[in-house]
């Protein structure tokens, strides 16, 4: 009787995260194709990982987290893909240019460089501006999908960085 419960409870979750990954291919689409996100894979990020790539875990993560606790899931998906829109490689940066915090100026950048390509609705400026608490101690999120992204973007930032090759 247990072992049939836990069976269709596996099937059911397994069905349910199929639809969501369909759904969330279909919500960020446009974002993911756009020519700017596209030069993101130009950009090493953590470890192997390139910095399009981490802003796909993010905002896959972000989705399904958003989805369970039936959150604006599309908006912290969208806001995921375009929050490290910096388009630098953020390792030489500080030699080229004198900026050594970047680790807290980038929200900032990925910001104004998203807002020019996409119209923003506030959950994802929360999203975008507040991701790198506690970094950045005084700009945390606002929002339920902001405080999911401070979470996963560490979560995957940490996976990424101690990925073997």
């Amino acid at each position: 009787m247990i072992h049939k419960f836990r069976t269709q409870t596996i099937k059911k979750l397994r069905k349910m995260r199929r639809r969501w990954t369909k759904e969330f291919y279909r919500e960020i689409a446009d974002v993911a194709e756009h020519p700017a996100v596209l030069r993101m894979k130009k950009f090493p990020h953590h470890g192997s990982t390139n910095c399009y790539q981490h802003c796909m875990n993010v905002a896959y993560y972000n989705y399904q987290w958003c989805k369970f606790f039936h959150l604006d899931a599309r908006s912290a998906a969208r806001a995921g893909m375009l929050h490290d829109l910096f388009l630098y490689d953020w390792h030489t940066h500080a030699k080229k240019t004198g900026d050594y915090f970047h680790g807290m100026t980038h929200p900032g950048r990925a910001y104004k460089n998203a807002r020019r390509f996409f119209r923003l609705n506030p959950v994802e400026r929360d999203v975008i501006v507040n991701h790198m608490w506690p970094v950045t101690l005084f700009s945390f999120p606002r929002t339920f999908e902001g405080w999911i992204t401070t979470v996963t973007d560490k979560y995957c930032g940490a996976c990424e960085t101690s990925r073997r090759n």
